[in-house]
């Protein structure tokens, strides 16, 4: 058996314990997952580096054209075509090389454990806001670690922080009631910035330790939208 473990100030416990056999499943679904997003980063660079012997400003571009179709992000591309220039690259392996060493040093932080700042009964609880674009399944997320949370004897608390998606509201209410953990709502299109201001001061008055709070699908590019989280 292995398990995931959360960090308190306290003591290390065991989020959820889980089989082999599971893990194998997840990491499968994963690598599916993941598998066009891979095979068009991998294409890409054998198409930059098929009928070039060295890294000028010509493969420099193409590889930045590569990585960002694969959606590696500006930051991060701009980060790998850097390294790769500074350390001269000049065949496929070394520059492949290059890449993965480049992206496994961006995944790093994700290695270390979840450390709740908060201990069992405190007044603040540890709030968790959950962002991202439309149809991501940012409230089925949130179900998940709600229910993870509580298994490892945390209390938990839901804010309905999506007034804007149809039916938003009563999914995460759905999921509360199916896992016995309170969720703050309002009306339909209210304040979002006042369902989880609401959200918080239920959560200090009743020693809540995590918070996780929904909020509304949206693209970076959408500056009211952005805004809004801003105000949140």
């Amino acid at each position: 058996m292995v398990g995931y473990p959360i960090t308190t100030p306290q003591n290390t416990i065991t989020l959820l314990n889980l089989t082999a056999e599971f893990l194998l499943r997840m990491f499968n679904r994963l690598a599916k997952g993941i598998a066009r997003t891979r095979n068009t980063l991998l294409e890409g660079l054998k198409s930059v580096l098929s009928h070039r012997t060295t890294i000028d400003a010509a493969t420099l571009d193409m590889l930045e054209s590569s990585l960002l179709i694969a959606d590696c992000g500006i930051e991060a591309t701009k980060k790998i075509v850097a390294a790769v220039k500074s350390r001269d690259a000049a065949a496929q392996d070394d520059l492949l090389k290059t890449v993965v060493c480049e992206m496994t040093d961006f995944l790093k932080p994700c290695e270390s454990p979840l450390t709740i700042a908060t201990l069992n009964g405190a007044s603040q609880p540890f709030v968790m806001l959950i962002v991202g674009v439309n149809g991501a399944g940012k409230t089925t997320t949130i179900a998940k670690i709600g229910r993870r949370f509580k298994e490892a004897g945390l209390n938990v608390m839901f804010a309905a922080g999506d007034t804007f998606r149809a039916a938003a509201v009563d999914q995460l209410k759905e999921w509360g009631e199916r896992l016995d953990i309170p969720v703050i709502t309002q009306a339909p299109g209210a304040d979002p910035a006042s369902v989880i201001f609401d959200a918080c001061s239920a959560a200090s008055a009743r020693a809540v330790d995590v918070l996780i709070a929904d909020t509304a699908g949206r693209l970076h590019t959408q500056t009211n939208l952005m805004a809004e989280l801003e105000k949140v």
